[in-house]
């Protein structure tokens, strides 16, 4: 399933990946007075070397287009990388895995959708977790003295249910042993 788009190699659609810090829905921003933005990570098996290849191989492409567009001729020392190692992250979801964050304006909100490509309108179906496939692309920027390839978040589509990763607890856990008195909520 993975695959670049043919009309521009920046355009890729990954194999299966995890959905994390999802932000699909409503947008959110990261710094106090940011432009909130619709956002995800999406985490890669390291085993999936048909992913990592085509997502490098857009890496690349986009690489190009920042020395012709951006950089005044030449791949600057330090570029910044989209594709990043999950033991950055000190957390067990990433180990073994790779990552990209991606992210896109209010103007641009992603498509969400089902295995069917019908568009999915329940909030609580796609959440942080659960597996699919995305669709992204790569561009070069530089902003403030800083170089790189950022990701750009067109889409995902569900195709299975995982684990949630968020940290969230149900009303009955988080209220167990608390009885309240009925005549206590008349007054």
């Amino acid at each position: 399933m993975t695959q670049v788009n043919k009309n521009r190699a920046t355009q890729v659609t990954t194999g299966l990946v995890r959905l994390s810090y999802e932000h699909l829905w409503e947008p959110t921003t990261m710094n106090e007075g940011d432009s909130p933005k619709f956002s995800a990570s999406f985490i890669i098996d390291g085993e999936d070397k048909a992913t990592l290849k085509v997502v490098n191989k857009a890496i690349e492409a986009a690489i190009e287009l920042g020395i012709n567009s951006k950089w005044g001729g030449k791949k600057p020392a330090n570029l910044k990388l989209p594709l990043r190692d999950g033991e950055e992250r000190e957390d067990e979801v990433y180990e073994g895995k790779m990552f990209v964050n991606a992210n896109c304006s209010t103007q641009n909100k992603p498509f969400i959708v089902d295995r069917r490509k019908a568009p999915i309108t329940d909030t609580s179906e796609v959440y942080s977790g659960c597996y699919g496939y995305a669709a992204i692309s790569f561009y070069p920027f530089n902003s403030n003295g800083n170089k790189g390839i950022a990701c750009g978040l067109n889409g995902f589509m569900k195709v299975k249910d995982g684990d949630p990763l968020a940290n969230r607890i149900t009303a009955d856990d988080a209220f167990d042993g608390i009885e309240i008195d009925e005549d206590d909520l008349l007054d």
